[in-house]
């Protein structure tokens, strides 16, 4: 498991420091100590992550006061699963055995929740 973990929080290391290349060509002002520092760019992917999915409870939020009841719109779901890929990356990053758990779960049962909200609309 070690290793496998191990792996793929290099793999996605690599693609955060191609992403920081394409990033420093098209931007020229940002430092090229980025490159020698993913984590800074981790650290930004996980506070996205942390927003993203934060954001789903203001959009439930914002949606049942403006029809005066509880409701969960599609785009809680979106932001749940837009959230938790981002934080799951990042967990699998820092190999973080607790939180790759925790975002799989809950990723199923978002992933899941969708499904059946179009399975419904269908019929």
């Amino acid at each position: 498991m070690d290793n496998l973990l191990e792996t793929i929080s290099s793999s996605i290391e690599n693609v955060i420091i191609s992403f920081v290349h394409v990033l420093i060509t098209l931007f020229p002002f940002l430092p090229p100590s980025l490159l020698e520092n993913p984590e800074i760019i981790m650290i930004i992917i996980g506070f996205g992550g942390q927003a993203l999915f934060g954001a789903r409870f203001i959009v439930q939020w914002i949606m049942s006061e403006k029809v005066q009841q509880s409701i969960i719109p599609m785009a809680f779901w979106y932001c749940s699963i837009f959230g938790g890929l981002t934080l799951l990356t990042y967990a699998l990053w820092r190999k973080d055995i607790v939180i790759i758990c925790g975002q799989c779960m809950g990723l199923f049962i978002y992933l899941r929740n969708l499904h059946l909200i179009y399975k419904t609309r269908k019929t």
